[in-house]
């Protein structure tokens, strides 16, 4: 049902308002997942520069450990950085302030999805087989 003119009007009024409201547009800002997975993405960066600089200094000063420790550097960047990626780019619903009765932390989406599709079959089987 469309809004009449008043209404968006009034509407529109209250956007401006809110849009111009700098606490209101942190706290929605401090809210949104993919502001987070954006800054843990930065945040992977730095670490993947920082393991390459340490595995560059520690070939060139031919100390192996070093060495390899720069490589688990990097290795945990990018790692931290895929899940960042994934997150950034993931449009599920989560409900704030709280856990979802739905999601239960075990598996990721598709595995969900597959159980749930398994016990839609268990429900749906013909009874008679016993």
């Amino acid at each position: 049902m469309p809004l009449s003119e008043h209404e968006q009007r009034l509407f529109e009024e209250i956007e401006r308002s809110l849009a111009d409201d700098p606490k209101f547009a942190s706290a929605v800002r401090a809210s949104d997942p993919r502001y987070h997975a954006r800054r843990r993405l930065f945040l992977a960066v730095g670490l993947l520069v920082v393991g390459l600089a340490v595995l560059v200094y520690g070939a060139v000063s031919q100390l192996v450990p070093v060495g390899v420790l720069g490589f688990v550097i990097m290795l945990g960047a990018a790692v931290f950085g895929l899940q960042s990626y994934r997150r950034s780019q993931s449009t599920e619903l989560r409900v704030v302030g709280g856990s979802s009765s739905r999601r239960t932390g075990l598996g990721s989406p598709k595995r969900r999805s597959l159980i749930d599709r398994l016990e839609q079959r268990w429900r749906r089987r013909p009874e008679g087989n016993r």
